[in-house]
């Protein structure tokens, strides 16, 4: 049986006849409230680079957890760089969410789904309770005929308590079941009377609300297809299907019905991706909240909704994030999501008022330079005195979720003052060095905040906004720094709670050593990127002059910041060093390593540039990859002109 519309509304209408106006203005009216109900922060931008990628798409559901106190409960998963949060449950022990989301899965992008379990007792700012991480390709995988699992819930604080569990469940659609599912759901739309089949008049309906003229001609010849009995009326699963397979070859939604956005005739499956996410009904429970970067920004109450609805609120990825925000967002190399680093709010004030106006700025050079070498002297001696070691707990409970005891050489009663703690050492193989017998391989020098540029004008364009920087400034007026020039820049940021001792990138000699006298600025990228001042040029550093064999010469500049009045070397001129081995470590604050590389001598990897360019710092360990020698690779590609032979003819 068809439609009503099919029924009485064909003695008005044949194939060939336009749709009343009425029906396509309802019609759009239907994707306008669709695009209303999701923000445009909602809506996923996740890309494939490579159709290879494609790994599918996984549908994650939050559905209940178990508490040790009554409470109302609310939980945020992270992935990549999206935040999704469900709604608050009841007062109770036992939260039950049922809320669900889709996520793109790369075979080379992020695996780690953080959930965050946060109580919601406070006014402006809710308390993580509990957290699990779940590598969604493993879960996947694994051999189970259930798709539900309980997973512990770990306290930030101490991961080796437990303070709940919380049950989970995932699955993957399937990219054709991708694309049916899809097209069943938007086809849905101009199904009136809902009961699973289309007149060619609710198809015509779609395609005209879609606004393509070009496919205009085919939708008749489309239909017929479908109509295999030619009773004038299709199933929703059999259009889909043919809907599905002619949007490859040819497709008839040029812009996708809820965001908008115009699509690339050249990328279906980014389009079909897009489309999926962006109309995404789920499976009839509710669907999380997004829009947001970090778990503690989709945490927050009233106080976070009411700034954004006043248009000041102060978060996003990137330049502003550093710049003019009050808080950092940085993305974690390691487990592939964006993470949020901790600044007491005071603190961002003053550095915003000093480092982002000319009054500020205007201060410092009326005295305040001194003021900061005065203030980084006298904190020193407090840090190395024996009073200061009762303060090493408050801060490793300030920063509980960003400072892992578990790597750390010694106990905390070994420190007898909060500068011991400061400069702890790590375990032996807590910071495993990437490919430790390649000298070609160049690695990440510190624990920090990592941006890195092919060139000067690069960091210049994204990132460091001081008028006056230079290679020349950067490594002062000793030695001949020509080889420099044009050359690649990696700068790697602590911040205080961070491991503060740094190492070699790459293996070589220590061929100079020289110390520059200067202001102690914060190296913070509220400073950084303020157009007032010139942090790296400016402050107290010392550079070295590394010699290697794959990477030519190599600069090495320690940078000193407030409150570290310190550098301390742990290697001396002439040595032969190893990638990996500790060169040094900075006193108590936040400070900068930045590495010069000569031109066309390293080939950074892809996903620090591709982040640095975006103005988004990454977040990175010792050890790490940082990238790979261009001189070697251009020698294995060589012939071996010994080896040649030359052939007679």
């Amino acid at each position: 049986m068809g439609h009503g519309s099919s029924k009485s509304e064909t003695d008005d209408e044949s194939p060939s006849s336009s749709s009343s106006p009425s029906r396509i203005a309802r019609l759009r009216q239907k994707l306008h409230d669709r695009r209303h109900r999701k923000r445009k922060a909602d809506i996923p931008h996740s890309k494939l680079l490579h159709s290879s990628d494609f790994a599918g798409i996984a549908l994650l559901n939050i559905i209940s957890a178990e508490m040790k106190l009554k409470d109302k409960w609310l939980a945020c998963v992270s992935f990549g760089e999206q935040t999704f949060r469900t709604s608050i449950s009841h007062h109770t022990t036992k939260p039950t969410w049922n809320s669900e989301k889709k996520f793109l899965l790369e075979r080379n992008g992020p695996r780690i789904a953080r959930i965050s379990v946060f109580e919601t007792n406070r006014v402006s700012k809710n308390n993580i309770v509990g957290y699990c991480e779940i590598d969604l390709f493993e879960f996947l995988a694994r051999e189970s005929d259930l798709d539900t699992e309980v997973f512990d819930l770990l306290d930030p604080s101490s991961p080796d308590v437990i303070v709940g569990n919380i049950a989970v469940s995932c699955s993957v659609e399937d990219p054709v079941e991708t694309e049916k599912g899809f097209a069943r759901r938007i086809l849905a739309i101009v199904d009136y009377n809902e009961d699973g089949m289309l007149s060619y008049s609710e198809f015509s309906d779609l395609i005209n609300a879609f606004g393509n003229q070009l496919a205009s001609n085919k939708k008749e010849e489309l239909f017929k297809v479908a109509d295999e009995n030619g009773d004038g009326v299709v199933s929703i699963d059999e259009l889909a299907m043919l809907l599905a397979i002619q949007q490859e070859k040819e497709p008839l939604i040029n812009n996708c019905p809820v965001c908008g956005e115009s699509l690339q005739v050249s990328d279906q499956l980014n389009n079909m991706i897009h489309m999926t996410l962006c109309f995404d009904e789920g499976t009839g429970s509710q669907t999380m909240t997004g829009g947001f970067l970090t778990d503690k920004q989709a945490s927050y109450g009233w106080m976070f909704k009411l700034s954004e609805w006043a248009h000041f609120s102060s978060y996003d990825a990137g330049l502003n994030s550093g710049s003019s925000a009050s808080h950092i967002v940085v993305f974690d190399r390691q487990k592939q999501r964006l993470v949020e680093e901790t600044i007491d709010g005071k603190i961002v004030l003053s550095m915003r008022a000093i480092y982002q106006s000319k009054v500020g700025l205007g201060i410092m050079d009326k005295g305040a330079k001194e003021l900061l070498q005065s203030i980084s002297e006298k904190q020193g001696r407090k840090m190395n005195s024996a009073e200061s070691a009762k303060d090493i707990p408050k801060f490793i409970d300030f920063f509980k979720d960003q400072i892992n005891m578990a790597d750390v050489n010694h106990p905390l009663e070994h420190f007898k003052t909060f500068n011991e703690f400061f400069i702890r050492e790590l375990k032996p193989g807590a910071r495993p060095i990437v490919s430790p017998e390649c000298d070609d391989v160049a690695v990440c020098a510190a624990d920090s905040r990592l941006m890195a540029f092919k060139t000067v004008e690069d960091s210049m364009r994204f990132w460091i906004k001081g008028r006056k920087f230079s290679i020349q400034g950067l490594l002062g007026s000793e030695g001949d720094h020509s080889a420099f020039i044009g050359g690649t820049l990696v700068i790697f940021r602590l911040a205080p709670q961070d491991y503060h001792r740094f190492h070699f990138p790459v293996s070589g000699t220590i061929e100079q050593f020289a110390q520059i006298p200067g202001a102690l600025y914060t190296v913070n990228p509220i400073a950084v990127n303020s157009k007032y001042c010139n942090v790296f040029t400016e402050n107290k550093r010392t550079v070295s002059i590394i010699s290697t064999e794959d990477f030519g010469k190599v600069a090495f500049v320690a940078i000193g910041a407030t409150m570290v009045g310190s550098i301390t070397f742990t290697k001396e001129k002439g040595d032969r060093i190893r990638k990996g081995d500790e060169f040094g470590y900075f006193s108590f604050g936040g400070s900068t390593v930045i590495c010069v590389f000569e031109k066309d001598a390293i080939e950074i990897d892809e996903d620090l540039l591709a982040k640095s360019s975006r103005s988004i710092e990454t977040l990175v360990r010792v050890g790490t990859k940082l990238g790979v020698s261009i001189k070697k690779q251009t020698q294995m590609q060589m012939p071996d002109i010994k080896n040649l032979v030359v052939g007679s003819d």
